[in-house]
Parts: structure tokens; C-alpha cells; sequence
């Protein structure tokens, strides 16, 4: 089995030749931030080797895909949650102990 690479868009396609956009749609990437699996196959090197200002490559990358600002926050969101539910949970607890 062939491993995959992974291509992620860091920098924006204006101001960039005509090529090169067209190699960022072939590759998959519109937006900055925007993640692609390929098959790592020679025409996709050639097309990441055209590319290399514009694009960041990893082979597999493993964890959540997208901007680690937003997966911060959502992190953040998440443990924000938690905490309210943890002491919601105690206030019932404790309205429920000083009623028995």
C-alpha cells in the first residue's frame, strides 16, 4: 500500500501565477488553512514541488486537521463546558444533602 501525503494551503494564491493556482485546485486547496490527503504518486510530488512557498507537507499527519487557533478554541469551549457541569453537579449534590 502506497502511503499518503498530506498538503495543507499556508498562504494565499493571490498575487501568484496563474500556474500556481491552478496547481493549488488540482492539489485539492482553495483556502488558506484547507488540509488534502493524496496518494503519493510521482505527479502529485511534481505538483507539490511547483508549490512549496504556498503549501506545508506531511506524510500521515495524525490529530484533528484545520487551524489549531480554532482547535484551541474549541479545546477551550470544551473544557469551559466541563467545568459548569462539574459544578452544577456539586450544587445538586449539595442542595440535596442540606434537604435530607
Amino acid at each position: 500500500m502506497m502511503a499518503d501525503i498530506t498538503v495543507t494551503q499556508t498562504r494565499s494564491a493571490i498575487g501568484t501565477k496563474p500556474k500556481h493556482r491552478g496547481t493549488l485546485r488540482a492539489l485539492g486547496l482553495g483556502k488558506i488553512g484547507q488540509t488534502n490527503t493524496l496518494p503519493d504518486r510521482p505527479e502529485i510530488r511534481g505538483m507539490i514541488a511547483r508549490v512549496p512557498h504556498l503549501i506545508a507537507v506531511g506524510e500521515d499527519v495524525e490529530g484533528p486537521q484545520g487551524s489549531t487557533k480554532a482547535n484551541e478554541a474549541g479545546e477551550a469551549v470544551d473544557e469551559a463546558v466541563a467545568d459548569v457541569v462539574e459544578e452544577a453537579a456539586a450544587e445538586q449534590a449539595d442542595a440535596a444533602s442540606e434537604e435530607s
